[in-house]
């Protein structure tokens, strides 16, 4: 029997598109002569869905498109699929296996996930404990995802006599997930003694990536293929039958990014695939000579390639010669269009505006949030006439504990740095100027100066100013975020590692003042275990603190 893996990119709500990708996608399984061709899961519909599944239209759109599908579907390989499918009253996430022309056999996901990002249980009714399929005489066990997180679902299937585990995965990146899942596979494996199929989707949807890197492991817990991480991959299997059960030949074994690489493809592909699923012609951001700017500036080259990609440098009376010098070596040595729209005129217009009401006042944050706000708003003129999307370059540290300025650095439609701490900026910046990141459209070499990875960094808002003046040093202040935020741990854990005990009660407080800011701010890609946003919901009015 051979499988065809197709590791695909679907797109949410563009069910047409999704079932032309099916299409293709088996014309080329039935040439390698599969028998049967297995897509992620949801892909008809693209994952995740979320309210849009509460539309009585969208249900029936996609119900209709697979069945009219199947009639299509002559000889050639089966179709196992993931799909939206209305059944009466209820709505569930199924797998759906085409076969001849006919919807031979449903399969609902039974366990439902409601943490984290994800709120299942939401839009969907958990369908019963499910049987194997026959398919032409084989026994398919099909977990959906979430199904074989815990042993019910996959023991199920194996004592109703299933011989091969097949699991659809819409199961989005953190740097965490390649070891968990690998994990959960195993166990599953180790309990039912059966191979496993895991076929994982790939590609960026609003704040959530998806890494791909499917894998198929045999019963004596081997490693029978890996599928690449960040690419789309159609693979082909070869299974045998022995008097053990199924056997999948080795195939092919792809190697996986590690951390610091995965986290740069994560931030790539979810940038490329905002930009591209909500046609934009391409990207403009503000380029400050510092070191933020310039990674969202590398990682938009590498995800678009440099013809898409507009750096302005915004200078005010603050902005210092080698920040100036900085920017340009970075827009030239990344090949990008680049210009200079000074500030100087309209901030001093604003100040003069407001100069009676602010009489006899002394310049304070005030002043500073003007200058960031005036930029914000030229960044905006220039999206609105030349139509490309702003992008911020706020990295976690900052959005944390509000280090940045509403309708000022703030504006903008994306941040693929939202989810990276102060320190890992730093470090992937490094591993960019030593790597050509797999599929990126920028040139090799060192594309972000040195002198950006080495200055103290700095808002330059007035004069001499440094991050250090207002924060604690970002390798403390990280170290404390990663236990508050990541980690939720008291505040007396933290001090006993070692921290000063002021230092994180103000670091808490920051935190806790600024979420009014993050509900405002862009989407951007999550690769932490909790980002802002979809993961970590925490009440804008707040008084809880500990002491």
């Amino acid at each position: 029997m051979k499988i065809a893996l197709a590791q695909l990119n679907p797109t949410v709500g563009d069910i047409a598109g999704n079932v032309a990708r099916v299409r293709e996608a088996r014309e080329k399984a039935a040439a390698m002569e599969a028998d049967l061709v297995v897509f992620p899961e949801l892909f008809i519909s693209g994952y995740p869905p979320e309210d849009l599944v509460l539309r009585p239209s969208f249900q029936t759109a996609c119900r209709s498109a697979v069945e009219a599908l199947a009639k299509s579907l002559g000889d050639g390989p089966a179709v196992l699929l993931g799909t939206v499918w209305p059944d009466g009253d209820k709505v569930y996430n199924a797998a759906v296996l085409i076969d001849a022309g006919e919807v031979v056999a449903v399969r609902y996901k039974v366990d439902l996930p409601n943490y984290g990002v994800f709120d299942e249980k939401r839009v969907f009714e958990p369908g019963p404990m499910p049987g194997p399929i026959n398919f032409r005489g084989v026994r398919l066990g099909v977990p959906i995802c979430e199904d074989i997180w815990r042993e019910d679902v996959v023991e199920c299937l194996s004592e109703c006599g299933a011989e091969i585990l097949i699991v659809p995965n819409g199961s989005p990146f953190d740097w965490n997930k390649p070891d968990a899942r690998t994990n959960v596979v195993l166990a599953r494996v180790v309990e039912t003694e059966l191979p496993l199929v895991y076929l994982n989707q790939v590609g960026g949807q609003d704040e959530l990536v998806f890494d791909g890197a499917s894998f198929v492991i045999n019963a004596d817990h081997s490693l029978a293929a890996q599928l690449p991480g960040w690419e789309e991959s159609l693979t082909l299997t070869e299974w045998s039958k022995t008097e053990d059960g199924w056997v999948c030949a080795k195939g092919e074994f792809a190697t996986l990014s590690e951390r610091d690489a995965a986290a740069y493809q994560a931030c790539m592909l979810g940038l490329r695939d905002y930009v591209d699923k909500n046609r934009f012609p391409g990207v403009v951001l503000g380029m400050s000579g510092g070191i933020d700017s310039a990674l969202v500036a590398a990682l938009a080259v590498d995800a678009l390639g440099a013809d898409r990609v507009h750096c302005v440098m915004l200078p005010y009376r603050y902005t210092s010669k080698a920040s100036l010098e900085d920017a340009k070596a970075c827009a030239s040595a990344l090949e990008v269009r680049y210009d200079i729209v000074p500030v100087v005129e309209p901030v001093e217009a604003m100040n003069a505006s407001l100069a009676p009401l602010f009489a006899g006042r002394t310049p304070d944050i005030t002043e500073e949030n003007i200058q960031s706000r005036v930029r914000g708003t030229l960044l905006m003129a220039i999206s609105n006439k030349l139509g490309s999307m702003v992008l911020t370059t706020g990295n976690k540290s900052e959005m944390s504990v509000g280090y940045a300025t509403l309708y000022g650095d703030m504006n903008g439609g994306f941040n693929p740095i939202k989810d990276l701490y102060k320190t890992d900026v730093y470090r992937l910046a490094r591993w960019r100027n030593s790597h050509t990141p797999k599929s990126g459209r920028g040139p090799g070499g060192i594309v972000i100066p040195e002198h950006i990875l080495t200055k103290a960094p700095s808002a330059e808002l007035r004069e001499n100013q440094t991050d250090q003046d207002s924060l604690p040093p970002y390798d403390v202040l990280d170290s404390i975020l990663q236990g508050l935020v990541e980690e939720e741990l008291p505040i007396s854990e933290i001090v006993a590692q070692g921290f000063d005990h002021d230092t994180v009660t103000r670091v808490e407080n920051l935190l806790y003042i600024s979420e009014y800011k993050r509900r405002q701010a862009a989407p951007g890609v999550k690769i932490s275990s909790r980002n802002f946003g979809r993961d970590r919901r925490y009440p804008i009015t707040n008084r809880f603190r500990e002491h």
